[in-house]
């Protein structure tokens, strides 16, 4: 299989479609004006940890089933007694998608991941007014690459979407055009 030939279906939509039709949205005068997206990142507490180092391990390898990509564990920075925390104690698992897989990634989530959330009616629309869209996830079980037998407890995680986009219109636009379901804005 040749790796540096293939081009995600989003990617080539991205190239093809949404460039021209956000280039007429906006009125940009050069495509590279268009917002992209950079970077995704998949994150997850994981608060057991303190009590449980396998969990982590455990987290970890679902994490990466997911995603494709290897993640890291982010340490306790210092301590903290209340919570039993103690400077350099896993308390989190991250992951950065970039190029080819955040595309791949992406694509599952909008197409595959997101449609098996139970009860699902759209997407609420709240950026962080710099160009990226947190979307929160209950279960991980939506990803069909998790085997819900062997999984040890149902958790949530986090998917960050940094864009280019300088305007929450422009992320809104842009990840529409994308695919990604969400309720209609109120005006």
């Amino acid at each position: 299989m040749e790796t540096n030939k293939y081009i995600p279906n989003l990617l080539k939509k991205y190239k093809e479609v949404i460039i021209p039709e956000m280039m007429k949205e906006f009125n940009y005068k050069n495509p590279m004006q268009v917002p992209k997206i950079t970077k995704i990142v998949i994150n997850r507490g994981v608060g057991e940890g303190v009590t449980d180092k396998k969990i982590v391990e455990v987290f970890a390898n679902e994490i990466a089933q997911i995603t494709g990509q290897k993640p890291i564990i982010t340490k306790a920075k210092k301590d903290i007694a209340n919570f039993k925390l103690r400077k350099g104690m896993p308390i989190g698992i991250k992951v950065t998608l970039r190029r080819k897989i955040m595309y791949e990634f992406l694509e599952r989530l909008i197409s595959v991941a997101i449609p098996r959330i139970r009860d699902f009616r759209g997407l609420d629309f709240k950026s962080d007014g710099r160009g990226n869209y947190t979307l929160g996830i209950k279960e991980q079980i939506i990803f069909p690459e998790i085997d819900i037998d062997k999984i040890p407890k149902i958790k949530g995680l986090e998917v960050t979407i940094v864009t280019t986009a300088k305007t929450d219109n422009e992320l809104y636009s842009l990840l529409k055009h994308f695919g990604m379901p969400f309720k209609e804005l109120k005006k």
